[in-house]
């Protein structure tokens, strides 16, 4: 396998599927950012805080602009994970072409990294919580995630070497094991969210569905430009 093939794929999926991510949430998802912070603002004036509009409406604008380019970034980053999980168990994973296979570890990879920590420390829009425990909160989610992260790619290797035939259906209940203890043994969020629940939870929702269509649109253009250029590569070696 050609390494700058792979990387080029890698790259240039993960750079796809983050730029159409970008755009789909300014549509989707900055209208409810923007309605919590209006909330949020309105709260904080209610309360005698002086609030800078103009300063929160020129990081707003700012925001959004480079929102192409930070999803861009994200998608490559996340690709590139993507891109060597996928190279290393490809033949291991379920699917009778590279498109099903990409999809069912971009489905598993969306799973373990987004879904299964969304229900510990669902998330948030921006500007809800209190911004002295931002840190504590970043390192309780990053904290989860890596605990869910190591330990399905613990379990994945093992399942690769180990052989048990039907009782490899105690892998997935031994991650599940772990996650649970994790899920008990962990604080919960330490800030009470002062605005609409009703707002809060259409985010959550908008978002794990946007997560969950870049995952998507990753794992198709990844397998598709498999296909095309690393496949046939493959295929022109086994031939010479």
């Amino acid at each position: 396998m050609n390494s700058i093939n792979l990387l080029a794929v890698t790259i240039f999926s993960g750079a796809i599927a983050g730029t159409i991510l970008a755009i789909i949430n300014l549509g989707l998802v900055e209208p409810y950012i923007d309605s919590a912070i209006a909330l949020e603002t309105q709260r904080k004036i209610s309360s005698g805080e002086n609030v800078d509009m103009a300063e929160l409406v020129h990081y707003r604008i700012w925001q959004k602009g480079g929102a192409i380019a930070a999803g861009a970034v994200y998608g490559i980053s996340l690709g590139a994970l993507f891109g060597i999980v996928f190279a290393y168990g490809r033949k291991a994973l379920p699917g009778d072409s590279n498109k099903q296979k990409a999809l069912f570890l971009a489905g598993i990879l969306w799973f373990v990294l987004y879904l299964m920590v969304a229900i510990k420390y669902p998330a948030n829009p921006p500007a809800v919580g209190d911004p002295e425990t931002i840190y504590y909160r970043q390192s309780l989610y990053v904290g989860y995630l890596a605990i869910s992260g190591f330990t399905a790619l613990g379990l994945a290797l093992a399942w690769k070497r180990v052989q048990l035939g039907s009782k490899k259906i105690l892998f997935p209940l031994i991650y599940a094991a772990i996650m649970i203890v994790a899920y008990v043994a962990l604080p919960p969020n330490p800030d009470k969210i002062g605005i609409s629940m009703d707002l809060i939870h259409t985010f959550r929702v908008v978002t794990a569905l946007t997560i969950g269509l870049f995952w998507g649109i990753l794992g198709i253009v990844f397998g598709s430009l498999w296909d095309r250029f690393i496949s046939r590569e493959e295929q022109k070696y086994a031939t010479v």
